[in-house]
């Protein structure tokens, strides 16, 4: 056929907020190679002996936090999205969308896809960071799925789109909302990696002294601390912001040796200053997920207020928005 597939990839969601749906999506996930980069045993001992029979449980409280009528936000929203997109681009298109780990499932995707003889394959993993834990595990598992079909499309890999324009656009409109002049400071959380899988993108420089945190350097658009530095710069350009007016942060870390300054710290350290009202965004992250809406919302607004700060607001995700649709659609139809 003469149509171009579209394959969405997100990281995935449990079917359900319970015990068993949680902990069944999370062996799925940690036992990634790429998500925990430990020799073979380690990692599965760590895994399916320690960090999963533990962490499910907790794990599933803040999924029924999460919960809504419709589900897990993560999932619907991507729904939405793929079908607003379907009507954007038109009949030449098949929107499919997938998630690395749980359902929908990439690989049963994959053979749908396979049988149907399409012209052409864009993959697009919704990260827009690169980074070998997230667009690289997505790329790894599709090509080799795809290297073992009889007959072979045309393939598009898009691996990152941090810096595009249309990224950047869509959540300075998502910032509109909120008058930027009102907030003591803007921060940009981004989801945090161990800094082993960083410093593996270039191990001749240290990750504390590389000049990526001021500048984006030729070769950064595979090395996510770069790409985070660089998308806000980008953003806080787009809605008028100084280098002084916002903070570059990492969340969502499981030991000490992961990217820092956390957000956690930050946080406390700001309203330890005086900062009474802060703006912030998470823009690793394309649609509200438990980072954004437990994390964030709940988590750290209490967590700052505790400390002497007032407001904490989060810039919500691209969702399915209008402003993120068309946006979508840039990103796939440039190069087409």
């Amino acid at each position: 056929m003469d149509q171009t597939a579209v394959i969405f990839v997100n990281v995935g969601t449990p079917d359900s907020p319970s015990v068993a749906d949680v902990r069944s999506y999370l062996s799925q996930f940690l036992n990634d190679r790429r998500v925990i980069d430990l020799p073979w045993l380690l990692q599965k001992v760590l895994v399916n002996l320690i960090i999963v029979p533990f962490r499910a449980p907790k794990s599933a409280k803040l999924y029924q936090k999460l919960w809504t009528e419709k589900g897990s936000p993560l999932l619907y929203y991507s729904i939405q999205a793929a079908e607003k997109l379907q009507l954007r681009m038109g009949s030449n298109y098949r929107i499919w969308n997938t998630m690395r780990y749980g359902n929908p499932s990439l690989e049963k995707i994959l053979k749908e896809i396979e049988n149907q003889n399409y012209k052409k394959i864009i993959i697009l993993p919704l990260f827009p960071q690169y980074a070998s834990a997230t667009t690289g595990t997505v790329s790894e598992f599709i090509l080799a799925k795809i290297s073992r079909w009889n007959e072979i499309p045309e393939l598009r890999l898009i691996n990152h789109f941090h810096d595009h324009p249309a990224f950047i656009g869509a959540f300075a409109t998502q910032a509109a909302k909120y008058e930027i002049a009102k907030w003591d400071h803007v921060i940009f959380s981004f989801h945090g990696l161990p800094l082993r899988q960083i410093s593996k993108v270039h191990s001749e420089i240290d990750c504390k002294e590389c000049l990526c945190k001021t500048q984006f350097l030729e070769g950064g658009r595979f090395c996510y601390q770069a790409a985070c530095y660089e998308t806000a710069r980008l953003i806080a350009a787009k809605i008028g912001l100084s280098t002084s007016d916002y903070s570059v942060s990492f969340q969502s870390r499981l030991t000490k040796k992961w990217m820092s300054p956390f957000t956690d710290e930050t946080l406390i350290q700001k309203a330890k200053a005086g900062i009474k009202k802060i703006l912030i965004f998470a823009p690793s992250f394309v649609a509200d997920c438990l980072e954004t809406k437990v994390e964030i919302e709940e988590e750290y607004s209490l967590l700052f207020k505790k400390h002497g700060g007032e407001q904490l607001q989060l810039v919500e995700s691209l969702n399915d928005h209008d402003c993120w649709i068309e946006g979508l659609n840039q990103i796939i139809s440039q190069g087409i």
